[in-house]
């Protein structure tokens, strides 16, 4: 006997498939991030059951695991939603896949350089700590806690210089 669900305009037979539970656990996310998809319009299930379960294909599953994967290497949703786009075209996506890429490096490319800034305020600011020297981000605490504040030069120890400037 074939289980059947009952759908708005009859039944549908049991489709071989995922549950949302069975391809979240597929694909190595929670059930919560697909449904965010379905909500963002870059995914949908193949077909639902009549008490409305939801239920996938073999290719949603590698659907998911491209917009994962997308989302991994630095695009963000609405690029992924213009890749996923262009599974539709009747052109290869080359121009399209290229463009969208090198855009993509520049921002990651920007985004290392203002890294790399922030690690060496960090790291010299790490070196300076209660030596009075700037930027002494413990003196500038300090001194923000008003008048009545005890300096670092005053106190046993300052764990700060206890941490290798490398680390």
């Amino acid at each position: 006997m074939r289980r059947q669900y009952g759908a708005a305009s009859g039944t549908i037979p049991l489709m071989k498939g995922y549950t949302i539970g069975q391809l979240a656990k597929g694909a190595g996310v929670p059930a919560s991030t697909i449904r965010f998809y379905e909500r963002k319009g870059l995914f949908k299930p193949d077909a639902r059951s009549g008490s409305n379960y939801r239920y996938y294909g073999e290719s949603s599953l590698d659907r998911l695991r491209f917009i994962r994967a997308a989302q991994r290497i630095g695009f963000s949703l609405k690029d992924v939603r213009e890749l996923l786009s262009l599974a539709h075209a009747d052109e290869p996506p080359c121009e399209e896949v290229l463009t969208l890429t090198k855009q993509r490096l520049a921002e990651v490319r920007e985004r290392i350089k203002e890294l790399r800034h922030v690690e060496k305020v960090l790291a010299k600011s790490l070196d300076a700590c209660c030596t009075g020297e700037r930027p002494d981000l413990c003196e500038e605490i300090t001194r923000l806690k008003g008048p009545a504040a005890r300096p670092c030069e005053q106190t046993t120890t300052c764990p700060a210089k206890k941490v290798p400037a490398g680390a």
